[in-house]
């Protein structure tokens, strides 16, 4: 989500002549955009900003202004607090407003070289209308990309600030999805992620101003597929309990949606599930989990876990090792739990020391680690659909990703660059694979490349 907004910031200042900078050295403009789900963000925050200010001092001697932004949700969240620690700051901005950007970097710059000391324009308003309302037309900017259809969390969960910072569940009509994927499929993207904070919990007019014509995700990527030049569907992040039935049947049904799936489970334990407000129990996760293997066998799911939450025993621990054992993960994302201010978790009286944090979290990683390693080295000898949309660092190396979204590293012509391929994986690595070019797939269905090869 951080890298979307990022990129639509870039689009709304390239109106005013901005363009992107190798850094921050010689940048007329520096924006930070940050996220707040974990503590040590803010800390990078200050620490970064420092830096920055130095930079800021430097080209001032020099005779060159330099305006410093902070945006996203620490922005949204810390508010004034940045700029008091920070007067240097020129513009603290949430995500919900930088479409606003061009409004606010003018009265930056003429407070920069007015009588009055800038004092820092802050701006964290939940606007009355959507900021997508407002935003250019979008630009492609390589061969996949990025689009936001969902923002903001209902769920509550009671150690999460989106709710507070992202603000409520929108699900932004499916016309004007539709068009933007219109657009960068035409600028040249063939890979397209459907983004949300709880992206199927998607619910967006069919027919845009008519609110009683809503649908789902699923409905919304069997369109996506129809879509000439696309050729690979993915989606993130998912919640648990809005796993529609027709989302899952889509699975089965659309063979441009990848047969992966970022799910996070959090714990193993119920009693833990219900402290976090999360709404699923294991149970629900195993029946959801099995629905969509009955359509699609080869999914394969990927998870967040949080170790140490407030209450959190010993058998529950184990819980989760064993839902982590059971489930396989071929990857995951697994931290300490972090209170964040504001939430209720970060006011229960059972908090769980670090050390004992630390010892659990040290512990689970070695397992899920250790899955992830062997599903690498169980897809040694595959052919899979590969869409080359980086280079490496050596001479003559491509890289794109797996329908599991591994990373592959290939040697290939330059040629192939943007091209989807067939690939077949030769070496594996904990976070990476190697593959050697088979042949250049004609915008391939991802289904029927693993039915053959499993043939």
């Amino acid at each position: 989500m951080n890298v979307y907004d990022s990129n639509r910031m870039a689009d709304v200042l390239a109106a005013l002549g901005y363009v992107s900078a190798d850094g921050p050295d010689d940048a007329d403009m520096i924006i930070l955009n940050t996220c707040h789900i974990r503590e040590k963000a803010a800390g990078k925050l200050f620490s970064e900003l420092g830096r920055l200010r130095n930079i800021k001092e430097r080209r001032l001697a020099s005779g060159s202004s330099t305006v410093i932004a902070v945006a996203g949700c620490v922005a949204q969240a810390e508010g004034a607090e940045i700029i008091n620690c920070a007067p240097f700051v020129d513009i603290v901005l949430g995500p919900q407003t930088y479409h606003r950007l061009p409004e606010m970097v003018a009265r930056a710059s003429r407070a920069a070289t007015g009588p009055q000391k800038n004092k820092g324009i802050l701006d964290i308003e939940f606007p009355d209308e959507p900021k997508f309302d407002h935003l250019p037309e979008v630009t492609a900017k390589g061969f996949s990309a990025f689009l936001s259809v969902q923002e903001g969390c209902d769920k509550f969960c009671t150690f999460c600030v989106v709710p507070y910072t992202r603000g409520a569940e929108f699900s932004r009509p499916f016309e004007d999805v539709i068009n933007e994927a219109r657009t960068v499929a035409a600028g040249g993207v063939k890979e397209i992620t459907l983004l949300g904070q709880n992206v199927n919990a998607y619910h967006g007019e069919a027919i845009k101003g008519e609110p009683g014509s809503e649908a789902g995700l699923g409905l919304l990527i069997r369109q996506l597929a129809e879509i000439e030049r696309i050729a690979h569907i993915r989606y993130t992040t998912s919640h648990p309990i809005d796993m529609a039935d027709d989302l899952i049947a889509a699975h089965g049904d659309v063979g441009e949606l990848m047969p992966f799936l970022h799910l996070p489970i959090q714990s193993g334990s119920d009693r833990i599930l219900s402290r976090m407000n999360r709404y699923h129990r294991i149970d629900d996760y195993r029946r959801m989990v099995d629905k969509l293997l009955a359509v699609r066998p080869d999914m394969k799911l990927s998870s967040d876990f949080i170790v140490g939450f407030p209450g959190e025993r010993d058998e529950d621990f184990e819980a989760t090792m064993k839902i982590a054992d059971e489930f396989q993960f071929i990857q995951t994302y697994s931290f300490k739990y972090s209170p964040r201010p504001g939430t209720p978790g970060a006011l229960m009286q059972d908090q769980i020391p670090e050390f004992l944090q630390s010892e659990r979290l040290v512990v689970l990683q070695e397992l899920l680690e250790k899955n992830q390693m062997t599903f690498n080295q169980e897809s040694v000898g595959n052919v899979v659909s590969v869409l080359f949309d980086r280079r490496g660092r050596k001479d003559g190396q491509l890289v794109g990703r797996t329908p599991y979204m591994q990373p592959v590293h290939v040697q290939a012509s330059d040629k192939m660059f943007g091209q989807i391929a067939e690939v077949k994986l030769t070496t594996a690595h904990a976070n990476s694979l190697g593959g050697e070019l088979v042949t250049v797939a004609n915008q391939p269905s991802p289904m029927n490349e693993i039915e053959r090869v499993s043939a």
